[in-house]
């Protein structure tokens, strides 16, 4: 980690002069559009091959769940082993699985236990690309910079929220699942060749030169930091309503409204939209001193703004256009809330963690944090199956409670914790 030098160059220009990173940004973004093509196309092609939102949400479940379970020792590994090679090792085995989903379903022989077996394989190495690149950051970026870097980050997320949910609805509207999955195993594999030849950093390791003790140690790292603790209970809540909502929204549109499914990936891209401005304008400020209010402040309007999806799910035989509006606002608030709120969140992490814990804290941290969402998403498709305004109330519920977890467990100033007894540095 570098220290700040004085009258140190702040703008996107310093930053994007750090080695190799506009390469690791282009792989990054190739993958995360990949990735957010398919949160929608794997839910959409369930419902349309196999007319179940139960099934949709426990594939959902299936392609998130096992990798986090499995992030200590997916940490452990990225601090051991190094990032690159391991990131791309999950892009490669994202173009397999989606590629095997595509062939057996165009053959007519994918029963839904085995599309949810291969979902829960290849989740397997998510963490590996996720927590991989994530973790670097704060490596390979001078600490001035953090909050620019944070800023191209969270607009990573809002760049595939753009292009990747309309796409994979389009590909599923015109040429159906199968062919919207192959395009985005192809996509993957453009991500992965992208990350060839990228050097590993150096990088300050502290192990005990076994896999599972590393693992572990990194486990009891994490849940011993205050921030990451907090924001496990906080974001994690948040992220079972998006879970919710990720089943919720198809169902709106194409259920209630009648609409066709590329309404779908246009109402996630309005939310893309309205985060950009916001995290690249939020990404100018020094965040020192200022992350929690940062953090708390923008949840204050994630439970109202679920809470508009009750009208189209509870109004019969509402107008289209009022339905459509109400989703599109929905989208904007979230949006625009998420801007500062990522900055905040991926900067007072990288702030509050020791340099040599980063792939382990970080890996769990994020897997504790997302953990929600495939529980959100099986929730959901079960709630939904009887009735849609029920699977709502959770979503309302959990990101209210994510503002209380915020505001009451993460501290307002920084604690790193000691390190591990018996962690030897070096390797």
């Amino acid at each position: 980690m570098s220290v700040d030098p004085p009258n140190a160059d702040r703008s996107y220009r310093a930053l994007f002069a750090v080695p190799w990173l506009l390469r690791i940004i282009l792989a990054m973004q190739i993958a995360r559009i990949a990735q957010s093509m398919v949160a929608i196309a794997l839910v959409l092609f369930t419902l349309a091959e196999y007319r179940s939102p139960i099934l949709a949400g426990v594939v959902t479940l299936a392609s998130t769940l096992p990798g986090l379970i499995v992030s200590p020792i997916a940490g452990a590994l990225l601090d051991r082993h190094g990032r690159m090679r391991l990131v791309r090792l999950d892009y490669v085995v994202a173009l397999i699985a989606l590629a095997l989903i595509a062939a057996l379903s165009i053959m007519d022989a994918l029963p839904p236990w085995l599309l949810i077996l291969i979902a829960a394989v290849s989740s397997l190495t998510a963490i590996l690309s996720v927590t991989g690149l994530r973790s670097l950051f704060p490596i390979i970026v001078p600490e001035h910079l953090w909050e620019r870097a944070n800023a191209i980050d969270s607009n990573g997320y809002v760049i595939a929220t753009i292009i990747g949910p309309p796409l994979a609805a389009t590909l599923v509207t015109i040429a159906g699942g199968p062919i919207a999955l192959l395009a985005t195993a192809v996509a993957f594999g453009f991500a992965a060749l992208a990350m060839v030849g990228i050097p590993e950093p150096e990088t300050e390791i502290s192990t005990t030169g076994r896999l599972l003790s590393d693992a572990l140690d990194g486990l009891r790292y994490a849940w011993r930091n205050p921030t990451i603790r907090g924001l496990a209970f906080s974001i994690s809540s948040l992220n079972v309503a998006g879970g919710i909502t990720t089943i919720a929204i198809p169902l709106i549109v194409i259920a209630r409204l009648g609409l066709e499914e590329a309404l779908v990936g246009v109402i996630f891209a309005l939310s893309g939209i309205a985060g950009m401005g916001s995290a690249l304008a939020f990404g100018r400020l020094d965040t020192r001193g200022r992350e929690w209010p940062l953090l708390v402040y923008p949840m204050i309007v994630l439970a109202p703004a679920t809470a508009l999806l009750l009208v189209p799910a509870v109004v019969t035989g509402l107008d289209p256009v009022v339905g459509v509006a109400l989703l599109a606002l929905w989208a904007l608030v979230i949006g625009f809330a998420n801007g500062p709120l990522d900055i905040a969140l991926f900067t007072i992490r990288q702030r509050r963690v020791d340099p040599a814990w980063t792939g382990r804290a970080f890996a769990v941290s994020m897997a504790f944090n997302f953990v929600g969402y495939p529980i959100g998403a099986a929730v959901g498709g079960a709630l939904a199956e009887e009735s849609l305004p029920l699977a709502i109330v959770p979503a309302i519920i959990a990101a209210g409670a994510g503002l209380v977890f915020a505001a009451a467990l993460v501290p307002r100033t920084d604690q790193v914790p000691a390190p591990i007894q018996g962690a030897a540095g070096g390797e």
